[in-house]
């Protein structure tokens, strides 16, 4: 295998997917069980149906784990390195964002998110850089908070704008 090839097998990767998988499952297996999943006189309680979706999530990954056991031929490379460092680069600042909206705000969130793509990503000057991302926040302001009524999540600054 040369450097080229290198990177994460198949049967690893699959291995590790079913194996989360089952992880969440359970973990809303065990959740919806806290909560009630039988039938109460209202009809199903709150634990009903993600139990049994637990139950199927944990089902269909516990069998995706059995298939990728028996694939013995299925250790090809799944991905080389530089690959996954790529998805990397949009996967981590994806998360990030979603971690700082209940601080921030989706605004301000949205705003630095759009400018470190469009600058280190896409390589875009400065002016092109801030005229689209604040842009960009004015019409999802406009096009939810006024024109479909929907409020999104604000932070100090939409706070002290009043918004």
């Amino acid at each position: 295998m040369t450097t080229r090839e290198a990177g994460p097998r198949q049967r690893s990767v699959e291995w590790g997917v079913a194996a989360v998988m089952v992880l969440l499952g359970g973990v809303t297996i065990f959740g919806s069980l806290l909560v009630g999943t039988g039938w109460g006189t209202e009809g199903p309680k709150a634990g009903f149906f993600p139990f049994w979706i637990g139950l199927l999530i944990v089902a269909s990954a516990g069998w995706n784990l059995i298939r990728a056991w028996r694939a013995a031929a299925n250790n090809k490379l799944f991905s080389k390195w530089g690959q996954i460092t790529q998805v990397g680069k949009v996967v981590l600042p994806m998360a990030v964002y979603v971690a700082a909206i209940p601080w921030l705000g989706i605004y301000l969130a949205s705003a630095l998110l759009t400018v470190g793509f469009m600058r280190w990503l896409g390589r875009y000057g400065w002016l092109h850089t801030i005229a689209i991302s604040i842009g960009l926040q004015f019409v999802i302001y406009l096009t939810f908070e006024k024109w479909f009524l929907v409020p999104l999540p604000k932070g100090p600054i939409e706070d002290r704008l009043g918004l």
